[in-house]
């Protein structure tokens, strides 16, 4: 099993300069983590969103994994997913140990 670092995930309550929206989860997002030193990716969340609400108000650790299932075996709960984005890429959103980890396969 392998984990990757990805990105921290901090959510805010004001657009910042350049967000994208994303229409699937009706949520703000800087258009690349890359383009902060420390792989922020910041998110603003609108009404409605699919994401569970503490998503809104808690950072989030997201990893690389090769093995969704395992990861999320081993989480305390799932609070989003497993979900299929395409053939290839698969997104849930665990906790373990108070933590609140993406996890993130592709596949392809």
């Amino acid at each position: 099993m392998s984990a990757e670092y990805m990105h921290v995930g901090i959510p805010v309550l004001n657009k910042k300069p350049g967000m994208v929206y994303n229409e699937w989860g009706k949520f703000w997002v800087n258009p690349s983590v890359d383009a902060y030193d420390y792989k922020i990716e910041y998110l603003k969340f609108e009404e409605g969103t699919r994401f569970p609400e503490i998503l809104s108000k808690q950072f989030h650790v997201a990893y690389k994994v090769d093995d969704l299932d395992h990861y999320a075996a081993d989480a305390d709960r799932i609070i989003f997913g497993p979900e299929r984005l395409s053939d290839t890429v698969r997104l849930a959103f665990v906790v373990k140990d108070d933590a609140i980890i993406e996890l993130y396969e592709d596949k392809g």
